[in-house]
């Protein structure tokens, strides 16, 4: 009889909880592992169970088959409730019913039908082969990626083969003369007679199964030890990424994931720096529930943050009711003073909209400053053991003093001549006037020496 299955992955080692523990990415990584191998584990298993059963109407034209289609619907079974209990961590349901798999398959393969006439040496059942199915076993063994349980599979195959053959050589009673008229039509050729002896269990050959087999377990189980840290690396590197996220644009964290340490490299660079702060808020938060405040600050940082995402810029750091965005960090855009002013009105729009929707809920509107410049920067990490990307020069003290200006100038953006002469030669708008913007030349800002020119939106 031709037996197959497929026994979907089993549960992490303790190794694993304890990586899982610390890290949510490799946890989340593991269970989408496990949860498609066991479902690719079962569909195997139900298509091979199909074809077996096919396969033994062929061989065993008889009513009796249906014996072995039995067995074949309750590995089918089996398979399913594994993958019901399957899951990442302990399960030691999952584990018995493992066992149990390999329990069915080597009594389904080694014990005589009882409802079939032939009357065949139970030796017999040893010379069909049917021991290279649970090679299918083992195979799906490594779709759970814990090198123990593959190693556990292994061993069990081998023990519960091994010992039924020694316990049915030890209980069998070969059929008298069969042996010795093998003997004497061979011409007393004892190795010749052993090989095609009905009554021989050839226990050396089955012994050499054993080991072959288990030669092949620990060979797996090291390759799903290997592949379970290629899923840790790469939950490692998902962590890095969802933290570049935070601050990065998707794009920019595409590029730096391509490239070999940049934000080690310290350099000069010219980047447009964003600020943007809510006017009045200690007046508005002193009025209002802490709760509320928290809420109010969160959803003005996810809409802002959203916007600069969007226009490919970065996310420094928040300034409690504000935030500080660049644009061609870490790495030069061909249009970062355009992205920076385009992202400034963006933020604008974004507003109103939140304006509009607190208008109806009778809430309070909220207004803010942006300043947006552009100019020469130092880029890079400072710190010693707690490493932070920074953005500094006297272009980001003009954009905070930019953003500072707004209320003398009631104005809801202020941009800097350098950064209109920057977007007018990316191609961008170079009449700011039609935008609504109006000039004030010869500016003096706070803590500078020199004027400059300033291009305002007022509110």
């Amino acid at each position: 009889m031709a037996i197959t299955a497929s026994a979907p992955a089993p549960a992490l080692d303790s190794d694993e909880a304890i990586f899982t523990q610390e890290s949510p990415y490799a946890l989340d990584a593991l269970t989408e592992h496990k949860r498609n191998g066991l479902e690719l584990a079962v569909r195997a298993r139900w298509i091979a169970m199909a074809v077996t059963a096919l396969f033994l109407i062929y061989v065993i034209p008889e009513w009796h088959v249906l014996y072995y289609h039995a067995i074949l619907a309750l590995l089918c079974l089996n398979g399913w409730l594994i993958r019901r209990v399957g899951r990442v961590g302990q399960s030691r349901l999952e584990m018995l019913l493992i066992l149990a798999d390999l329990t069915i398959m080597t009594a389904g393969m080694l014990f005589p039908n009882p409802f079939s006439s032939e009357d065949l040496p139970l030796a017999i059942q040893y010379r069909y082969g049917n021991f290279l199915y649970f090679f299918i076993i083992l195979a799906a063994g490594t779709l759970a990626y814990s090198w123990r349980t593959v190693a556990a599979i292994g061993t069990w195959t081998v023990v519960i083969w091994l010992s039924a053959a020694f316990m049915a050589w030890w209980i069998y009673d070969p059929v008298p003369g069969l042996s010795e008229a093998v003997l004497a039509a061979v011409n007393h050729n004892h190795a010749m007679a052993e090989f095609i002896d009905p009554n021989s269990f050839m226990l050396q050959q089955r012994l050499q199964e054993g080991i072959v087999f288990f030669l092949v377990a620990l060979t797996l189980a090291v390759s799903s030890r290997r592949f379970y840290h290629l899923i840790q690396n790469n939950a490692v590197l998902e962590r890095e990424r969802a933290n570049l996220s935070r601050y990065f644009s998707p794009n920019v964290v595409q590029q730096l994931s391509q490239n070999d340490e940049p934000l080690k490299q310290t350099r000069r660079q010219d980047v447009a720096i964003l600020f943007i702060d809510i006017i009045g808020f200690t007046r508005l938060a002193a009025d209002s529930d802490a709760y509320k405040v928290i809420d109010l600050l969160r959803d003005f940082h996810g809409r802002m943050e959203r916007e600069v995402f969007h226009h490919e810029g970065t996310l420094d750091k928040y300034l409690g009711d504000g935030l500080m965005a660049t644009f061609g960090t870490p790495l030069a855009g061909p249009k970062d003073a355009t992205n920076a002013l385009t992202c400034a009105r963006a933020m604008l729009a974004s507003l109103a909209d939140w304006n509009a929707e607190r208008r109806r809920y009778g809430e309070t509107e909220i207004r803010v400053g942006i300043g947006v410049h552009y100019g020469e920067t130092v880029i890079g990490n400072i710190g010693a053991n707690r490493l932070e990307y920074a953005v500094i020069g006297n272009t980001v003290n003009i954009a905070a003093r930019l953003e500072e200006r707004t209320r003398e100038l009631e104005a809801q953006l202020v941009i800097s001549e350098a950064l209109r002469q920057q977007v007018r030669a990316e191609g961008g708008p170079a009449n700011l006037e039609k935008a609504g913007f109006v000039q004030y030349p010869a500016s003096e800002l706070r803590g500078l020496t020199r004027s400059m020119t300033l291009w305002a939106l007022p509110r």
